[in-house]
C-alpha cells in the first residue's frame, strides 16, 4: 500500500471513529464504536483490536450529563495546568533540593484547586456532580458559608 493510500485509509478511519463521539449518549456512543470498530476490521484489523481494548476508557465521559461532556472531553484545563507549572518553574531556573521543586509545584496544584473550586461557571462544581456520587462528603459546599 502506497504512503498516500495508507494516509487516506488513516483519515477516513479519523473521521469514522469521531462519529461514536458525536452521539447523544452513551448507548449510542457505544453502539456506533462498535459498529466503527466491526467495519475497520477488515481493512485495518490492529486499529480494530485497538478499538476493541479501548472503548471502555475513551466513552468513559459519556456517563457524565451532557453538560460536563465537553470538559471532560478536552485536556484544556490540564494543558493550562501544565503550562502554569512550565512557566513558574523555568522562572526559578535552577532548584537547590528535590524538595524545592515538590513545594513549589504542590503549591501550584494547590492555588490551582481553590481557583476551580471558586469558579463555578468555568468548570464543574460539586453541586452539579453531586448527583453522580455515593459519596456524602461530595454533596458538601465548595464554599463554607
Amino acid at each position: 500500500m502506497s504512503l498516500i493510500a495508507e494516509r487516506l485509509n488513516v483519515d477516513c478511519a479519523h473521521r469514522f471513529i469521531a462519529t461514536a463521539f458525536a452521539q447523544d449518549d452513551a448507548e449510542a456512543a457505544r453502539a456506533q464504536w462498535r459498529k466503527v470498530a466491526d467495519q475497520l476490521r477488515p481493512k485495518l484489523p490492529k486499529l480494530a483490536g485497538f478499538l476493541d481494548d479501548a472503548e471502555t476508557d475513551e466513552l468513559a465521559y459519556m456517563t457524565f450529563p451532557p453538560q460536563h461532556r465537553a470538559k471532560l472531553h478536552s485536556t484544556n484545563p490540564i494543558e493550562r495546568l501544565n503550562g502554569e507549572i512550565k512557566r513558574r518553574t523555568e522562572v526559578v531556573g535552577i532548584f537547590p533540593k528535590e524538595d524545592a521543586i515538590v513545594r513549589l509545584i504542590g503549591a501550584i496544584l494547590l492555588e490551582q484547586n481553590d481557583e476551580w473550586a471558586v469558579q463555578r461557571a468555568r468548570y464543574m462544581t460539586l453541586e452539579t456532580i453531586a448527583p453522580l456520587s455515593d459519596d456524602p462528603t461530595v454533596s458538601l459546599p465548595a464554599i463554607a458559608s
